[in-house]
């Protein structure tokens, strides 16, 4: 497996979508004048994460585990409990495993993955999966007091089915982490409606709403691609 400077595989289009989350994420951390300076590091670790994973690049999914860990402290610091405990236990294991699996399965002798079909017995496993997941998770958060319990339930849902997809290596993944954003911005508007510090976690899953589309349809492109060859 070959490595190389990631950025200079970037095309055009992904400069830019990649340089306008970056700055619309400092700008309302600028802005709110309450944005923790860990809160504004995990977002552009993960803009940056999604832009690389987009791309299929393994090291994508590397810096995924990464923003998993500060997104688990940022949401425990926050009181969000689901969200903490979704993302240090849940989304950081399955996002460390995934990155194996991806350095297991590089697409020829390049460092982009080798895109892969979902099966009928994948498919299964992670529905079954996925609703014990949100049960025992529900359950959990219950019994912590969580807020806006419905939603953050939601994410646990939509978070471990985009999770497991990228572990797949399935295009799907990014129409589940987009469902997981949706989630995730209704959760942090509803926090900023009470207090303006949160506005800046807004903006990163919209940003993080924009390059999770972007990233099923490259995928897309990428498994024509891959086929083809």
């Amino acid at each position: 497996m070959k490595l190389k400077n990631p950025f200079k595989s970037l095309y055009v289009f992904e400069w830019v979508l990649w340089s306008l989350s970056m700055l619309s994420i400092v700008v309302s951390a600028v802005v709110s004048g309450k944005s923790s300076l860990l809160e504004t590091i995990s977002s552009l670790v993960g803009v940056t994460a999604l832009i690389f994973v987009a791309k299929g690049l393994i090291i994508g999914q590397a810096l995924t585990v990464l923003f998993s860990f500060l997104y688990g402290i940022v949401s425990w610091q926050f009181h969000y409990w689901g969200e903490m405990i979704t993302y240090l236990f849940m989304s950081m294991p399955i996002a460390l495993l995934a990155t194996i699996e991806w350095i297991r399965h590089p697409y020829k002798d390049t460092d982009v993955v080798e895109v892969s079909r979902v099966t009928r017995k994948q498919l299964l496993t992670m529905c079954s999966i996925g609703v014990v997941t949100t049960v025992v998770f529900y359950f959990i958060l219950k019994a912590l007091d969580t807020p806006n319990i419905l939603f953050s339930t939601l994410s646990i849902t939509t978070s471990f089915t985009a999770a497991y997809l990228t572990f797949l290596r399935s295009p799907y993944y990014g129409i589940g982490y987009g469902l997981n954003d949706v989630v995730l911005i209704v959760l942090w508007i509803l926090a900023s409606v009470e207090d303006i510090s949160y506005l800046p976690m807004v903006v990163c899953f919209v940003m993080f709403l924009a390059n999770d589309l972007y990233g099923f349809f490259n995928w897309k492109r990428l498994s024509k691609q891959q086929k083809s060859e």
